[in-house]
């Protein structure tokens, strides 16, 4: 819907409508082939010789679409306009869209006088100027996209979410712990209780809360980001007990296994700062630093 000499690339990966998750209409296709068609379907609708092509990626979903000239001339996009504005409300009230590709290919023997009408209606600087401006009604997206994963959130908010939560696992009753030489001496390592994330959330102050409501996944995605402390499951925080990692496969090349096991250490180790308990690794195992004087 944008201007009339735009040209268009997509290449159809997950399984979208306009308002949501795009659900299955036919049984004799496959989903994605299914998905294809309405994608090539919308292209039509919108007045556009839709092209089909298969890219040489390394993927399963390679099929693309080009719209490199419309169907229309110029003329006739007011009533194209509303042709697509129907279409998109035909989605949203999951009404089943018409098959009938006639609607992209044939629009003046769909069209009928009201072709000729159409042009018209629109203004006179808008016929002159169809290559040149949007639209009527349309409203493209902000040029830059605002960051809203919680990684733009103010690093002493996150230490302090961080810091909260992992208190309030550690002092959950009955605690978890478990026995193994901390050091040296025979000691237990915390590993506190598991939570479900609204029991989290119902610790959090209100302040905290609404911040995180602005951010996509809120809570769940701060707690994911921070993967060194978290380990979020099944809707279910636990803190990370890095004895239970999986070490580095040992099919790697002998080079890449070298590489990972010289790695600088870039971070500091959160539960040597933090934990009551300490690291439940030695330095030399821990991928994070024990101190400053580790850091590279």
């Amino acid at each position: 819907r944008s201007s009339y000499s735009c040209c268009y690339f997509v290449l159809p990966c997950c399984f979208f409508d306009f308002h949501g998750k795009y659900s299955r209409r036919q049984s004799k296709k496959t989903q994605y082939r299914e998905y294809l068609d309405f994608v090539a379907q919308v292209g039509f609708v919108c007045g556009f010789h839709v092209e089909e092509d298969c890219l040489r990626i390394p993927s399963t979903k390679r099929v693309s679409f080009v719209g490199k000239s419309r169907t229309y001339p110029p003329a006739e996009r007011a009533l194209i306009d509303k042709q697509i504005t129907q279409f998109i409300d035909s989605r949203r009230t999951c009404a089943v869209a018409t098959c009938d590709r006639r609607v992209g290919f044939k629009h003046k023997d769909h069209c009928g006088v009201l072709c000729e009408e159409a042009g018209s209606d629109l203004p006179e600087d808008e016929t002159e100027t169809a290559g040149t401006i949007w639209m009527p009604g349309f409203q493209p997206r902000e040029k830059v996209e605002q960051i809203r994963n919680c990684a733009s959130l103010p690093r002493d908010f996150v230490d302090e979410v961080v810091l909260n939560v992992a208190n309030l696992l550690l002092n959950a009753a009955p605690q978890k712990s478990c026995s193994d030489t901390l050091d040296g001496n025979m000691n237990t390592w915390n590993q506190g209780e598991s939570l479900s994330l609204r029991e989290v959330a119902e610790h959090l102050n209100k302040e905290t809360l609404k911040k995180l409501k602005s951010e996509y996944g809120g809570l769940q995605t701060l707690l994911k980001n921070n993967h060194q402390v978290f380990e979020v499951l099944n809707g279910r925080v636990h803190i990370r007990d890095w004895r239970k990692e999986k070490p580095p496969s040992k099919t790697k090349p002998e080079v890449k296994r070298r590489l990972s096991a010289e790695a600088f250490k870039t971070r500091l180790c959160w539960f040597f700062i933090h934990h009551p308990d300490g690291c439940s690794l030695p330095s030399e195992a821990c991928p994070y630093a024990h101190g400053t004087e580790e850091l590279r």
